[in-house]
């Protein structure tokens, strides 16, 4: 399609608004003076940002009489949520896009910043954010988390940069031509949408095809990687590559030593969200892939080693498909945890799978390490969870890409 001409749109309709990528888009326009409004399926925390800032949203899972708008942008999770919805905005004869067809179009007056991967691509674009912010470059910042440092997943910057996290899923990262085109890792996920790893990479040497500089190997970096506040291996691979990005833009090593060494994280990533009454540490981490499981996990255990505290974790796996296809490596993630309780299967974009759910990955869990157990709904999870007598023996985990999160928000109390 031909450049979209910002200066001819003044009304958006964001169809999931709520997503954590595409609310950040909604931000980034209304900021231009874009008079933006959307629906999302239900209240959460890029909700709660958008109507601080006066943008209407709508809370629905079906709408009749779309709002009257010149560019509808819908987030590809409502192709399975709200395909209706879609087909409204396209029965007006305005422009249909894609979130990521559109963050691709708006993107082509910045020099891009695009981190892409199987894995560490939220954690990644923060830290290069942050490292832009220090050295003064000011960048335009979207990120698929809610940055601690500027709360937000977005950031309004007065540079040519823009910082964006290039998702690999409907390999949605090919809608950019970066000026710097990064990737975290490769490794097998997605194969609702692959084919098999092959043509995973396939897709991501286009996407540095298209990349004006390309960062790929950052193993000489590792070494100059300071002390992180946020633990685990895979952290210090994502501040490597940081680094890597920091060298292209020539920016002083101190100063981007000493912008990762302040970095606290982002929301959801291994998020430190407070400390029971009794003492229980509360965690919450986004990770719903078994090499994430197991970096999240083994990152744990750097800081409560065995013997000092018990991890229990509640894990939400995400989609049918991701299950069934590393069904084993998910059996053989838990090995640093002591107590798995297995949720319902999110399935998000997918109908459901009979020949795979969570009783199944608990009964494999048990044969390869002991303690599991899965439950058929929240409500008897949360009752389960009840009657664990949490103490400050205790690490409390909930993990998935879904809403595992709400067990610790709906039992315990923490702060």
């Amino acid at each position: 399609m031909s450049d979209l001409d910002l200066t001819k749109i003044k009304k958006v309709f964001f169809i999931g608004i709520g997503g954590i990528g595409i609310s950040a888009l909604a931000q980034m326009l209304f900021n231009n003076g874009i008079s933006v409004s959307g629906v999302t399926d239900e209240e959460g925390k890029a909700v709660d940002v958008l109507r601080e800032l006066g943008i209407n949203v709508l809370i629905s899972k079906t709408v009749f009489g779309i709002a009257e708008a010149d560019l509808y942008v819908y987030s590809d999770a409502w192709l399975y949520r709200g395909p209706e919805i879609i087909a409204q905005a396209r029965n007006t004869g305005k422009l249909v896009l894609s979130y990521f067809e559109a963050l691709g179009e708006i993107s082509k007056k910045y020099k891009v910043i695009a981190i892409s991967g199987t894995h560490g691509k939220t954690t990644t674009s923060a830290m290069v954010a942050e490292m832009l912010l220090d050295a003064g470059l000011d960048p335009t910042v979207i990120v698929g988390s809610f940055v601690k440092r500027f709360g937000s997943n977005f950031k309004k910057g007065n540079s040519e940069y823009l910082v964006v996290e290039a998702d690999e899923f409907n390999r949605h990262m090919l809608f950019f031509k970066p000026y710097i085109g990064a990737i975290t890792n490769i490794e097998a996920d997605h194969l609702d949408v692959y084919k098999d790893l092959n043509d995973i990479k396939s897709a991501f040497e286009k996407f540095l095809a298209q990349s004006e500089n390309k960062i790929v190997d950052y193993s000489k970096y590792l070494d100059k990687v300071p002390e992180l506040l946020v633990p685990g291996e895979h952290n210090r691979k994502n501040a490597a590559l940081a680094l890597a990005v920091a060298d292209v833009l020539g920016i002083n090593e101190e100063i981007s030593k000493k912008s990762l060494a302040s970095f606290s994280g982002t929301w959801r990533r291994l998020e430190k969200r407070g400390v029971t009454e009794k003492g229980t540490i509360v965690y919450d981490d986004y990770a719903h892939h078994p090499t994430e499981v197991k970096a999240s996990l083994q990152a744990l255990r750097e800081l409560y080693p065995r013997g000092t505290k018990v991890i229990t974790v509640v894990f939400q796996p995400h989609l049918y498909s991701r299950t069934k296809d590393f069904f084993k490596e998910f059996s053989e993630a838990f090995d640093d945890a002591d107590n798995v309780i297995l949720l319902p299967i999110y399935f998000a974009r997918e109908d459901p799978d009979p020949s795979v759910s969570s009783d199944k990955l608990a009964e494999a869990i048990c044969l390869h390490r002991g303690e599991a157990v899965a439950f058929k709904d929240f409500a008897d999870a949360e009752a389960y969870v009840r009657g664990i007598n949490l103490e400050g023996k205790d690490v409390f985990v909930t993990m998935g890409a879904g809403e595992a999160y709400k067990v610790a928000d709906n039992v315990l109390k923490f702060k």
